[in-house]
């Protein structure tokens, strides 16, 4: 099991590395904190379901906050849990693209009158400059971002 995972981890960095798109969905902090704490639960029966398990990534900023999260609770098995996730997901780096991104979509939102959290601009900004739809139970907040493909795997269907 370990030697697959190890396997997972090259493969991610490699495409990463090569830049090459084959990631569909970028998913948000609730998701991820969703497959931690229930393995087998909605996030993980959708990812078996859409056969997304190598079409999944996540953003740094993501990885940040859950990192956050289990420094918090001050908790080493949730720290634990945290660093075996984000090892066996791709963390996707931020890279200067984002930086047209973030300010066109803040502009966008403030000129709106419906600005969004500073990590959840971010993330949608990171997910914008990649082409990717955005997994949140965090609907309200992401669907503001013009341009942004989202959905919501907890949610009962």
């Amino acid at each position: 099991m370990r030697s697959f995972l190890k396997l997972k981890i090259l493969q991610s960095k490699l495409r990463i590395f090569f830049n090459m798109k084959t990631y569909l969905y970028l998913l948000d902090t609730n998701i991820l904190s969703d497959l931690i704490k229930q393995p087998t639960g909605r996030s993980a029966q959708k990812i078996t379901a859409l056969g997304a398990e190598t079409k999944c990534c996540t953003s740094l900023i993501v990885a940040c906050e859950l990192r956050y999260g289990a420094e918090k609770k001050g908790s080493p098995a949730l720290t634990a849990k945290v660093d075996q996730l984000l090892d066996t997901i791709a963390v996707l780096p931020l890279n200067e693209n984002i930086l047209s991104h973030y300010a066109k979509i803040r502009v966008t939102l403030e000129r709106a009158g419906q600005p969004i959290g500073s990590n959840d601009l971010l993330i949608a900004a990171h997910a914008r400059t990649e082409g990717l739809k955005v997994i949140t139970a965090n609907i309200k907040e992401f669907a503001r971002v013009p341009n942004l493909e989202v959905e919501n795997w907890l949610e009962k269907e």
